[in-house]
């Protein structure tokens, strides 16, 4: 009998599920403190929770048999994942079931925009009878640029193709192979996006690379007739910039569920009125809290029986039942992921990885789950692991060729990455030297060494004396403290690298005084964890 607690209010109809289980026995304690929590939580299976329960260390240290916790929803910044992990306590979120509530409000948002239905329902309350001030248009044969096509953004897409919408797509990661099935036309440029669309919609994660996104620039390629909706992520928009456009009517309107800071301070979007505000209802439906408490009972009772681990955001305990080559790999190949991804710019077009020596002689699909790992990892918010980063991919379309080859050459075991996208063509290749020592031993046709921790400068550069000293001299005026430097080059081809660990990442000052030296052609950083374990 698998003993369930639930601490936080769950639809009845998860609760129902659970006590439809024969081997299942479920207590509700909703609103406990964390010290009664403590006090209990040890006697129990699984756990479901929403946002109210805070899973902290001090509950985990005395989790006795506990397994598994699942999120009824997608965040789980109130679990102390790490320490779970520890304890081998897996955490579940739920993030398929907010998708179609998440993309019904976004087309509400639009539908309400093109209408004028807000300012239009507070005239007539307001005792006025205009119909001339509030004359829309019709979203059918409009063009939809949509930004991001993860489950929201295709789930967005269809519904805007039955509205007989013209729906164009970018993808910041890679193409979904079912976009171009439905009918979306993907363009590799966000620029032209904005500039033929009459609607933007966003469906991207907060990363370094979605942050502030749509600015200035961007919005200044729109039509004055375009109109943006976000129902993701208030970062992903510069709100000061859209601000500004939307008050000296740049653009026809803006449509924000979400934002940088909610609730949101001293932005003024209520009071514009070509601006619809909402405060973040993109998941608050009956139904969509249905299906979140339906997936995390279903998820969890599988989890504990065995039987399958689904949306895992931790997966504690697989390094014992590896090969040991295999989990010496496994950090390497994760750093490799994190580097190829931080030098090579574009959307992914192909991604293989090349296993020669010894380390091709046995099983080696963790080490690859774990390249792809690192690979995707600063294009998601949520945490990855071995469970849910092949779905992720899968969902973007991005699949792994695997080459092995047993015959060693100048190391025994040698491990290599090729990635493919729209802008470039990288390799990265490394190995283990030692009894557990991680390098990197070649980037594209360069062979350099350099350990994969810590914040990396790579640099490509044009082979020349003084190239050296002046990046010296460059550190030295922006106090940045070189730890090593490896260095390569292609002597015939006039081509080098250097790759750079240091203290701290350089900051943008630093960054934009390296690019202006007429020997570098481009840099990249790359931010590694510390430690090689």
């Amino acid at each position: 009998m698998y003993k369930i607690l639930v601490t936080d209010k769950l639809a009845q109809e998860g609760l129902d599920l659970l006590k439809s289980m024969d081997d299942v026995e479920v207590a509700v304690k909703t609103g406990i403190s964390e010290d009664e929590l403590v006090s209990i939580i040890g006697d129990y299976d699984g756990l479901i929770i929403r946002s109210g329960t805070q899973v902290t260390a001090k509950v985990l240290e005395k989790c006795g048999k506990l397994r598994g916790i699942a999120r009824a929803g997608v965040g789980v910044d109130n679990v102390d994942v790490p320490v779970a992990t520890k304890k081998g306590v897996m955490v579940m979120n739920t993030p398929d079931g907010n998708t179609i509530s998440a993309a019904e409000h976004t087309i509400a948002l639009m539908m309400a925009l093109s209408r004028y239905v807000v300012p239009a329902c507070n005239s007539l309350k307001g005792g006025k009878w205009d119909r001339k001030s509030f004359q829309g248009t019709q979203l059918n044969g409009k063009t939809l640029g949509i930004v991001g096509l993860g489950r929201i953004g295709m789930a967005v897409a269809r519904r805007a193709l039955g509205l007989k919408m013209k729906v164009i797509g970018y993808d910041p990661i890679a193409i979904p192979e079912s976009a171009a099935q439905i009918g979306i036309e993907m363009v590799a440029d966000l620029k032209e996006v904005c500039k033929r669309c009459d609607y933007l919609t966003l469906h991207v994660p907060v990363t370094d690379q979605t942050r502030g996104m749509i600015n200035a620039e961007l919005i200044g390629l729109m039509k004055p007739t375009a109109r943006i909706i976000n129902v993701a992520r208030g970062p992903v928009i510069n709100e000061d910039d859209l601000y500004a456009a939307l008050a000296q009517k740049k653009i026809a309107g803006a449509a924000l569920d979400v934002f940088a800071k909610e609730p949101p301070e001293n932005r003024g979007f209520e009071k514009l009125e070509n601006c619809i505000v909402t405060p973040h209802l993109g998941a608050s439906t009956d139904e969509a809290q249905v299906e979140v408490a339906l997936d995390a009972a279903q998820e969890l009772v599988e989890a504990l029986r065995g039987t399958q681990v689904r949306n895992a955001v931790n997966v504690p305990g697989l390094d014992k039942t590896l090969p040991e080559i295999v989990r010496k790999y496994r950090v390497l190949a994760e750093r490799l992921g994190m580097v190829i991804s931080s030098i090579t710019p574009g959307v992914i077009k192909k991604v293989e990885v090349s296993y020669r020596g010894e380390i091709a002689t046995v099983d080696t699909a963790a080490v690859t789950t774990s390249f792809s790992i690192g690979l995707l990892k600063k294009h998601f918010e949520e945490p990855l692991n071995i469970v849910n980063v092949p779905v992720l991919a899968k969902q973007r379309g991005i699949s792994i060729d695997e080459v092995k080859n047993p015959a060693p050459e100048d190391f025994s075991s040698v491990m290599s990455a090729r990635l493919v996208t729209d802008q470039a063509d990288r390799k990265v290749t490394g190995t283990i030297i030692g009894q557990n020592i991680p390098r990197i031993i070649g980037i594209d046709d360069f062979s350099l060494e350099m350990s994969p921790e810590g914040p990396i400068m790579i640099i490509f550069n044009n082979d020349r004396p003084g190239v050296i000293g002046a990046v010296g001299t460059i550190c030295g005026k922006h106090k940045i403290n070189i730890g090593t430097m490896g260095v390569g080059r292609v002597k015939d081809q006039n081509r080098a690298i250097l790759a750079i660990s240091m203290d701290a990442a350089p900051d943008e000052k630093a960054i934009e005084e390296f690019k202006k030296q007429d020997f570098v052609k481009q840099v990249y950083i790359c931010e590694l964890p510390n430690g090689s374990h």
